[in-house]
């Protein structure tokens, strides 16, 4: 096989504006058209998490070549251009390694820095390839690093490896004893990437098989931070990335029932915020911390969490984040059996739902959307005991949710489940809750087997109504997680 004879571009060269897709955008914001662009992508079956800032990126040239899935996107919007036609570099002339370029064809080439690329910071989040899309599922070793490659075809298994192979650290014992280089902007765009990655296979996969894992990226994380950045920005960067990556790790943790692991990497997170004067961070490490609080029986706690959150969250004028915040607070309130103060939490929620989302929502909060509305209320009403009233919300959340997060479909049917088991109609529940145990060879999650063995138990006097004692059968076969 010949080498490509394309070359890499310099690393120096400032990048130049896409004016041709500037001109392409028209009168629509930088936001309609990431609008726009996430619509186009859903008509293909693609997911693209496309926002503002990456239209931004893109105009500016600092991402000259759009990973796979962006282009099959980008194409599908304007039949009849190619990608030089939308002010786009060919892909081998951006990163040196196109089809030809490959001299080994089951090991992708491995990045590595040189100390005058690693101590240059000028090139900022001026990657000129973008990156694979969070949501881009797509395996595609023509353009895949070690990390890309490690994330999407090892799943779970390879999250730590993965995530520090652009650190430049590694797992083994000996690594605390070798220096750390100052970081620059490139670590700490792997460091985001990392913590997308993780957000992307908890979404699709459950907690279960990534937590004990996801700890290695975590330190990584860290000691990036004492190995200290030449740039404030870059510096900021760390902190936000090392906080939201404990964040991160925490819901993994409380997702897999490890509730004293997850509250101390909230507080973690909250004390990175904190010292870096961010609140965006903590906000949302209060946001954690509420729920966490509802989830361990501390419903008192989860209040006044979620109050603080918002009292914090209220300046950065995202009306969805207050939202997500106003159903923590109404968890809260349920678990307290305050009805009243619950219903008048869930009136705001929606409320400031309707409002619509804004280029001020964070990146984190992708997951949010009515189907998840609609299950957070569901759980309210199932604490509060009105079980025809949660299933109904439960109901709706499942048939809301984008069949791209498999978690959260199995999580809002299994409720559905409880709720209509609780409620009377175990024929139903018994439907519902075979639904979840087809979808649990691809979701490894510690609640959802706790809501469905709470399921079986109430649903073992009702062995006779129709279903039912096929999935306590089916139930009681699934192989117990250690």
């Amino acid at each position: 096989m010949t080498s490509s004879s394309a070359t890499s571009p310099q690393p120096n060269q400032p990048p130049q504006p896409n004016l041709a897709f500037r001109q392409l955008r028209g009168r629509r914001s930088p936001a309609e058209f990431a609008a726009a662009v996430r619509r186009a992508a859903r008509e293909i079956g693609e997911r693209v998490s496309c926002d503002a800032r990456y239209i931004g990126r893109v105009e500016a040239g600092e991402i000259r070549c759009p990973n796979y899935a962006y282009e099959r996107v980008f194409l599908h919007m304007f039949p009849g251009r190619t990608l030089t036609d939308l002010g786009f570099a060919p892909r081998s002339s951006v990163r040196g390694r196109g089809r030809g370029a490959r001299t080994d064809e089951d090991t992708p080439p491995v990045h590595s820095m040189s100390p005058a690329q690693s101590a240059s910071e000028t090139r900022g989040a001026g990657e000129p390839y973008d990156t694979q899309d969070p949501y881009d599922t797509h395996i595609n070793y023509e353009e895949s690093d070690v990390l890309r490659r490690a994330f999407m075809t090892g799943g779970g298994a390879t999250v730590a490896a993965a995530s520090l192979g652009p650190f430049g650290l590694a797992l083994d014992a000996s690594a605390a004893e070798r220096p750390v280089r100052r970081p620059g902007a490139s670590e700490a765009g792997a460091l985001e990437e990392a913590v997308r990655r993780i957000r992307l296979l908890d979404d699709r996969h459950g907690a279960d098989g990534l937590y004990r894992r996801a700890a290695g990226p975590l330190r990584a994380a860290y000691a990036l931070l004492d190995a200290g950045a030449t740039r404030q920005a870059t510096a900021d960067r760390l902190h936000s990335g090392a906080g939201e990556l404990a964040i991160s790790v925490g819901w993994l943790a409380h997702d897999s029932g490890r509730f004293d692991d997850a509250r101390s990497h909230y507080a973690e997170a909250l004390a990175t915020a904190r010292m870096t004067g961010d609140p965006a961070l903590e906000a949302h490490a209060f946001c954690n911390t509420a729920f966490l609080a509802r989830d361990a029986g501390r419903p008192r706690e989860a209040v006044r969490a979620a109050q603080a959150a918002q009292r914090i969250a209220h300046p950065l004028g995202s009306a969805r984040l207050m939202s997500l915040l106003a159903l923590r607070e109404a968890g809260g309130w349920a678990g307290l059996a305050d009805r009243t103060g619950c219903a008048q939490a869930l009136t705001r929620a929606h409320a400031l739902y309707e409002r619509g989302a804004s280029d001020a929502d964070p990146e984190w909060m992708s997951f949010y959307g009515e189907a998840e509305l609609e299950a957070l209320e569901a759980q309210c009403w199932s604490t509060l005991g009105d079980w025809t009233r949660a299933a109904r919300h439960a109901r709706r959340a499942a048939h809301l949710q984008d069949p791209h997060f498999t978690r959260n479909i199995a999580l809002y049917t299994a409720e559905l489940a409880d709720d209509l088991a609780r409620g009377g109609r175990p024929d139903e529940a018994a439907a519902a809750g075979m639904r979840v145990l087809d979808l649990l060879d691809e979701v490894q999650s510690s609640r959802i087997q706790a809501m469905l063995a709470g399921t079986a138990r109430v649903l073992l006097p009702h062995r006779r109504a129709s279903g039912v004692s096929e999935f306590l059968e089916r139930h009681a076969s699934l192989p117990r997680s250690v």
